[in-house]
């Protein structure tokens, strides 16, 4: 009988823990996309599936509604949309600065990659918000400014004409066509 107390009380223990987990795992996001397609999530996939050299693109910014909910609501990473964005997005978005990061220093990243965060646009040049642009395997010292410069003006490339897809920030959310 003792042994079957204490095998009840290790699983009951564990179902607690996990349960708990799941609800952190849960917490985390600040969003929840709706069932059906925004365009926001279509401009990305567009986008990846134009250019097989990224690694990923995503979309990011407030919530419809919200004045302090900065979030990943579109990408390529689909079980990241939702999360809340870091502090470095968050400035990308509020501030309206493009950070380059050739990740010199991010020995342990697999798989390599050279990241630009920039201020998303809309088709009337307005800030709306923030896109991420990750690079597959770049030069194996990116962090030159020649380098830098290549994918910066890649990146802005790549914004512009995303820019030209985008009505307005309300409309990333709409149901895709």
């Amino acid at each position: 009988m003792k042994l079957f107390k204490l095998t009840l009380a290790v699983a009951l223990a564990g179902a607690t823990m996990f349960g708990a987990a799941s609800s952190a795992c849960a917490a985390e996001k600040n969003w929840t996309p709706p069932a059906h397609k925004i365009l926001g999530q279509k401009l990305s996939d567009e986008t990846m599936a134009a250019h097989p050299e990224l690694l990923s693109v995503t979309l990011h910014g407030l919530v419809p509604g919200s004045t302090d909910k900065y979030t990943m609501f579109a990408g390529s990473y689909p079980d990241r949309v939702g999360n809340p964005d870091d502090p470095d997005d968050i400035d990308v978005s509020k501030k309206g600065i493009t950070i380059v990061d050739p990740r010199w220093n991010r020995t342990k990243d697999n798989p390599k990659k050279f990241v630009i965060l920039m201020p998303m646009r809309d088709v009337k040049g307005e800030n709306i918000g923030l896109v991420v642009y990750a690079w597959k395997n770049p030069p194996a010292n990116a962090n030159n400014s020649a380098d830098e410069l290549a994918y910066l003006k890649k990146a802005n490339d790549l914004r512009d004409a995303l820019a030209k897809k985008i009505p307005s920030y309300d409309a990333l959310y709409a149901e895709a066509k």
